[in-house]
């Protein structure tokens, strides 16, 4: 027998074993509220040819996690001194413990950010998730087709209750934000034009620039972003709360398909709803500008007449058009973030923003791409 420490109920007893274990016995009470011997007495008695270290508990007549903690700081040493350590002759409950807390490597929050790899890898770690995220794009927009294939042909699994419940949270419920959005773009768009016309004495042509640009770009585009900020968003954040909870697990074990029965709801609601919505805006946009047509002499009369004159039915038409598909991106985006959340909590704030971003970057994209094509048809 090498050392003996004792102290109230724990004793620590450190033997030598031929021909290169340090062996530690324990006996006694090994709890929070004795005087435990600490794992630097264990630690000293090593010597340079020792080579294992060995635990021998059978003394032990109680323990908490004071003996969890006593053997956590050994084998830690020990693997620190690339020692082996048997951990073989601690209580079974202990040697779980250790189990679970050696599973996870330890997180060392004093280190600072992960250093930056090549740029090469970068690159290419880059590359890999654009591929991924295209290939779930496509998977999920072909999926969709599908679940309209089923609808046109009757055999879509949804609740009609489920469609008007959305068409009345995407339609009258969004109405208060879009009068005001609306409202306040056109006012906006007046103001700015009339001082501008008001240089040459041609300030009836602010109906002119604002029945131009709600009818055709405006009000699609608005409507477009508040609807992703409002509905985008909700349906990521209740698809993926229901990802997280399992109800769309559920709902796949119980035969139903969660494209059709989540999904293509909110999609037929949104694409209703948007064009409807267009209008809408349209008509607060141009009521905004007449507000302060009538702050440069305009009456409400000359400016009605100076609109119905400049637009066409071809011009509200694009606007409409355009909300339709911004309808459908916006659920798209929605819908599919939503889906692809993850299983935490943290996963769904993640796909509520997401969703909103990929809706207003799909609108503006497509925007873009609208202009280019109408110009060049020349409508």
């Amino acid at each position: 027998m090498a050392a003996t420490e004792r102290d109230r109920q724990s004793e620590l007893t450190i033997e030598r074993t031929p021909p290169d274990t340090l062996a530690l016995v324990l006996a006694g009470s090994w709890t929070l509220s004795d005087a435990m011997p600490s794992a630097d007495t264990a630690l000293a008695s090593l010597a340079s040819g020792d080579h294992r270290i060995a635990f021998d508990a059978q003394g032990v007549t109680e323990w908490d996690s004071g003996l969890v903690s006593f053997a956590v700081n050994v084998v830690r040493a020990g693997e620190e001194r690339k020692l082996e350590v048997d951990r073989s002759g601690l209580p079974e409950g202990v040697q779980k413990l250790l189990a679970l807390a050696f599973a996870v490597p330890e997180v060392d929050s004093s280190r600072g950010a992960p250093e930056r790899g090549s740029f090469t890898r970068w690159v290419g770690e880059t590359t890999l998730r654009a591929v991924g995220a295209l290939s779930d794009t496509v998977t999920f927009v072909g999926e969709l087709t599908l679940s309209f294939v089923r609808l046109l042909t009757g055999r879509a699994q949804f609740r009609r209750l489920d469609l008007l419940a959305t068409i009345q949270d995407t339609g009258a419920r969004a109405l208060g934000i879009v009068s005001l959005i609306s409202f306040l773009v056109g006012l906006i768009l007046a103001y700015i034009g009339a001082v501008q016309f008001q240089m040459f004495g041609a300030e009836i042509y602010v109906a002119n620039l604002v029945g131009i640009a709600m009818a055709r770009e405006m009000a699609a585009i608005m409507t477009g972003i508040i609807m992703a900020g409002r509905t985008g968003a909700a349906f990521a954040a209740q698809l993926g709360t229901m990802t997280v909870n399992e109800e769309i697990d559920a709902l796949s074990t119980f035969g139903f398909a969660p494209i059709d029965f989540l999904v293509l709801p909110r999609m037929l609601a949104l694409v209703l709803m948007m064009p409807l919505l267009t209008i809408y805006a349209n008509v607060l946009g141009i009521a905004g500008g007449m507000l302060v047509g009538l702050s440069f002499g305009i009456s409400p009369i000359q400016y009605w007449n100076q609109t119905v004159e400049f637009l066409s039915l071809t011009d509200f038409a694009v606007g409409i058009f355009k909300g339709g598909v911004f309808g459908v991106l916006v659920a798209v985006s929605g819908c599919m973030r939503g889906m692809q959340c993850g299983r935490s909590a943290s996963a769904v704030g993640e796909a509520t923003t997401s969703a909103v971003v990929t809706a207003i970057v799909a609108i503006i994209v497509a925007d873009a791409i609208f202009a280019v094509l109408l110009s060049t048809l020349g409508i």
